[in-house]
């Protein structure tokens, strides 16, 4: 397969598979499409947690917590409390300058998320290209028994505690996906939603107008990777989210969700419907990350065949 291959890909799961797959594929040829649902504008900074955890694996510079970047520290976070502001969102000094940054290119230099998140990986050596799902903002809002939060005061703030008892994803509606991110699912020779969350972290994606649309016309075969593994889910509250959407937690209930979106899924358990690569789909190491990755797109060239 020697076309361009698109991850779709939101939280830690999608980025660990973009990781294995720049070490399978020329990373000039590897695309990411990152859900920005979950960005928030704090400290003066444009925080976007998703495109830059994938730009931090993709340069090899992500911290052994699995978030932020390795050896940072937080000095500006502890002034701040000794001034007596109240830090729920810690952010590492690094990390603050790095979103600092994407503030200035926006507000100062006019660029948009794609072009100033381009600059930004530009810097760090980044070769793959990282595109926020849209130029325009979108936000993921989720309610519980105590009312209705974004979802980072949801998941830091409230601890991702409580039953979900409802999920939007405010401004999808007005948005559009950038032209980078349409023609990116056209020329492709594959397409693979990682293995994030469906609810928080894919769904706010596919909530963008055209997006849905492009994924059904593209020629590329569109494959899961499923982010349950022996039945059960191995970061974030991806289960409070199926159940929200009375979806089975299993690697049924993701076919389920994404419904005829998808040619093929990969999960160590078979889906009887779908054509299914069985595989242990755990990333634990870049041995295994890039495992997944050549299994993957293995599957998908058969699909496409």
């Amino acid at each position: 397969m020697d076309g361009d291959i698109v991850i779709l890909a939101g939280g830690t799961g999608g980025a660990k598979l973009a990781r294995g797959m720049a070490d399978v594929v020329d990373p000039e040829r590897l695309t990411v499409i990152a859900n920005t649902g979950d960005d928030i504008e704090i400290y003066g900074a444009h925080v976007s947690p998703d495109p830059d955890l994938v730009s931090f694996w993709l340069a090899d510079l992500i911290d052994a917590r699995g978030w932020g970047l390795r050896g940072d520290t937080f000095a500006v976070m502890d002034a701040l409390r000794e001034l007596g502001r109240e830090v729920w969102f810690n952010l590492g000094d690094r990390d603050l300058a790095w979103c600092l940054e994407r503030a200035r290119l926006s507000a100062e230099d006019g660029l948009h998320p794609t072009a100033a998140l381009a600059r930004l990986n530009e810097a760090l050596g980044v070769r793959a290209r990282v595109l926020p799902m849209s130029d325009d903002p979108v936000r993921t809002w989720v309610r519980t028994t105590t009312g209705w939060r974004s979802f980072q005061e949801f998941m830091i703030r409230q601890r991702a505690e409580g039953i979900v008892e409802g999920l939007e994803f405010r401004g999808a509606e007005q948005a559009r996906p950038s032209a980078a991110v349409i023609a990116a699912l056209e020329r492709a020779d594959a397409i693979v939603i990682g293995p994030s969350n469906p609810l928080a972290s894919i769904a706010p994606i596919l909530a963008v107008p055209g997006v849905r649309e492009a994924l059904i016309a593209a020629s590329a075969p569109v494959i899961a990777v499923s982010p349950i593994v022996g039945g059960e889910v191995l970061k974030g509250p991806t289960a409070a989210f199926m159940a929200f959407a009375a979806l089975e937690c299993s690697a049924d209930g993701v076919a389920d969700f994404y419904g005829e979106l998808l040619d093929g899924i990969i999960s160590d358990e078979n889906v009887a419907r779908l054509p299914t690569l069985q595989i242990d789909t755990r990333m634990d190491d870049g041995a295994a990350r890039k495992q997944v990755a050549e299994q993957t797109l293995s599957f998908a060239q058969a699909l496409a065949g």
